[in-house]
Formats: structure tokens, C-alpha cells, sequence
């Protein structure tokens, strides 16, 4: 008797560790990397990697509804984390930023930093995602608030180089579907 309450006490505390284990990845599998656009140009330049910046401000209550649902959506993380380094940019920050050889400081006039309005080239729209190539090149930068689905779509479009391949229309409505068919129940 003493032996099975044993063995049944061991399997019960194993099923608990194995449990708390699970349930802590799955909590950290839901945040995304974020990261400064300085420290990003510093990885992309010793491992080279596509970069998608959030473009924000703290008034912008899209901004925050993004924050919330879209960044946690669970395949959105996982995508942005394995494909993208991920950047918050603060569109109004009087801080200089120094990308390479060149600083962006706070413009008065556009009341914005100057990386954040090279970034949107000109176009002050938020939230704004911008995606760069592992070279920190411009792909696109992209405005507006958008649910964890369609942004999925934006994201493996770009990410997955389809970009280069075919339209967002073609891809959304033929290359998605396929490749993201398991995706689609949690997004």
C-alpha cells in the first residue's frame, strides 16, 4: 500500500512541474522581443534579419488595441519572433536616435523624431508598421490599426518574401490559405 501512494504521489507531482513548465512558456510565447531601432541595426549587422517597427505614440489609442490584441494574438508572436527583429518606435521621442553614421533628433515642427518621419516618409499615421530587409532597407511602411488576421497576412507576406513572388490580393486569396491553413483557427 505504502509503495502505491508512493508511485501515486510521485506521478501527481510530476503532472504538477510538467504543468507549471507548460503554462509558463505558453505565457512567455505570447510576448513579443521588442526592442529599440539602435539595438535592432546592431543585430541586423551581426545576424542579418528582416525588421518590422511599430511605429507608435502614447496618445494613440489604436496604438494601445494593437498592443493588447494583435501583439498577443499567439501566431502572430510566434511568427514575429522567429522571422522579424521586432521594434517599438516612438514617433514623438526627443531622445536622438543614431542609426550607423547618421542621428535623428526631435523635429519641432512635425512634432515627431526625424527617424520616425524618414520611416513613414513623411506620412504621420498611427499605429504605422515598417518593415525593413536584413540589410535595414525600406519594403514598405504600412498605416493603420489591424486585427491579428490580417496582419498575419502582412506579416508572412513579408516575411516569406512573397512580396517579391506575387500580389497581396493573389497571395491572400491562394498562397495564404494553403500555407496558413492551421494558423487560421487561432487567428
Amino acid at each position: 500500500m505504502y509503495k502505491k501512494l508512493t508511485a501515486f504521489s510521485f506521478v501527481i507531482i510530476s503532472l504538477f512541474i510538467s504543468s507549471s513548465f507548460v503554462s509558463k512558456n505558453k505565457v512567455e510565447a505570447q510576448e513579443i522581443n521588442w526592442m529599440s531601432i539602435e539595438e535592432a541595426y546592431a543585430a541586423t549587422q551581426k545576424n542579418p534579419k528582416k525588421t518590422i517597427i511599430d511605429v507608435y505614440t502614447d496618445w494613440c489609442g489604436w496604438c494601445k488595441v494593437m498592443d493588447k490584441k494583435t501583439f498577443r494574438n499567439p501566431e502572430v508572436v510566434k511568427y514575429i519572433t522567429e522571422n522579424f527583429y521586432a521594434v517599438k518606435l516612438d514617433a514623438e521621442s526627443k531622445e536622438d536616435i543614431v542609426i550607423g553614421n547618421t542621428t535623428y533628433s526631435y523635429n519641432e515642427q512635425n512634432r515627431a523624431n526625424d527617424v520616425a518621419i524618414a520611416l513613414l516618409q513623411g506620412k504621420l499615421s498611427f499605429p504605422s508598421m515598417v518593415y525593413l530587409d536584413e540589410q535595414f532597407n525600406m519594403i514598405q511602411p504600412i498605416p493603420g490599426y489591424m486585427e491579428a488576421k490580417p496582419f498575419h497576412e502582412v506579416i508572412t507576406f513579408i516575411g516569406d518574401n512573397h512580396h517579391k513572388k506575387e500580389s497581396f490580393d493573389s497571395y491572400k486569396a491562394n498562397t495564404y490559405k494553403k500555407l496558413y491553413k492551421d494558423s487560421l483557427v487561432s487567428l
